[in-house]
């Protein structure tokens, strides 16, 4: 069976303080908050999920809030931007206005990369971002935005684009890329640095730009140190389980440490690092965020898989509450 990933699942961050994560990633970018749940390893902690108006595979923006996380430090061996598609070009004259409103650091121009107008930006913990426009996009669908958010729908975040990851030796990390997970070489561009190698495209599935990543070689940073601010690892999709299962006896057979099947109750999941040490997921489409809650109501109460319900009344003990009902 020939095995084809369908493009970026989620990507999962780092935040020291949920409460802030929460106003900007809602009021200010317009996303809703699709899941508050914790995080399965450390269930001391929040685990949020943002996205569009139902959560799809490819709009899922997550956060593990790790209270006492130091400032990321960035560097080499690292998922070390974020993207998020807007519709247009015209989109990405309105979000430089509202960032310039709501004192978001952001670029002081629009710039080209890799054949599409781009807007960088920097979050209020230093995530690093850039708003990508779909005007000339093929490829992978995005979302649909919130129809209640703050952003107009015209303007809106409709999904996650390019995930930028940055190496010292970018081969191990393009053979894993190519050889075992299947994507296709598309293309490159420069380096925003001087001096060094340009940057390369990879695809999967349908393309476009919810199915890149984007690897740049750099000989000049140290090694990333992970912290608020930074990424934990993005993961892509796999159409179902049986798939999943597949993906898991490919891995391995080429013998890379992984963590075998896990089970996410809104996705099932496997995990594992290339050789650079950047944290691979891949996860399915279904079952999705309206398991557990009707969708209308998605993100207002803390939700718990089946598995952790029996410890309900310790985790809300223990976690500062979180008043998320305002976006509704």
């Amino acid at each position: 069976m020939s095995l084809t990933l369908k493009g970026l699942h989620h990507v999962s961050a780092i935040t020291a303080k949920a409460p802030e994560n929460y106003k900007f990633y809602t009021e200010v970018l317009g996303l809703r908050l699709i899941k508050k749940t914790v995080n399965q390893d450390d269930i001391s902690v929040y685990h949020l999920f943002y996205g569009d108006e139902a959560g799809n595979p490819g709009t899922e923006l997550t956060f593990f809030e790790l209270p006492n996380a130091g400032r990321n430090r960035d560097g080499n061996n690292s998922i070390s931007a974020l993207s998020l598609r807007v519709p247009d070009d015209k989109a990405l004259d309105y979000w430089k206005e509202r960032f310039t409103a709501f004192n978001v650091d952001h670029d002081s121009t629009i710039t080209d990369r890799g054949g599409r107008l781009t807007l960088g930006f920097r979050d209020h913990e230093g995530q690093r971002f850039l708003l990508v426009s779909d005007q000339n996009n093929q490829g992978v669908a995005g979302g649909k935005p919130w129809p209640a958010s703050p952003v107009p729908a015209e303007y809106g975040i409709t999904g996650l684009g390019p995930a930028h990851l940055t190496a010292r030796d970018a081969e191990p990390t393009t053979l894993i890329l190519q050889d075992l997970l299947g994507f296709r070489r598309k293309g490159s561009y420069p380096s925003p640095v001087a001096g060094q190698p340009d940057v390369v495209v990879f695809e999967t599935g349908e393309g476009g730009s919810g199915a890149e990543v984007h690897l740049e070689e750099r000989s000049d940073l140290p090694q990333e140190r992970l912290g608020r601010g930074g990424v934990h690892h993005v993961a892509f999709r796999v159409d179902n389980e049986t798939e999943l299962k597949l993906w898991i006896e490919r891995i391995r057979t080429v013998q890379l440490p992984n963590s075998g099947f896990v089970d996410r109750f809104y996705f099932r999941s496997l995990y594992f690092r290339e050789p650079n040490g950047i944290l691979f997921e891949l996860a399915t489409d279904g079952p999705g965020f309206a398991t557990d809650e009707p969708l209308e109501h998605l993100g207002e109460a803390l939700a718990l898989p089946p598995f952790l319900e029996a410890k309900r009344e310790q985790i809300e003990a223990y976690l500062k509450p979180l008043d998320t009902r305002q976006q509704q």
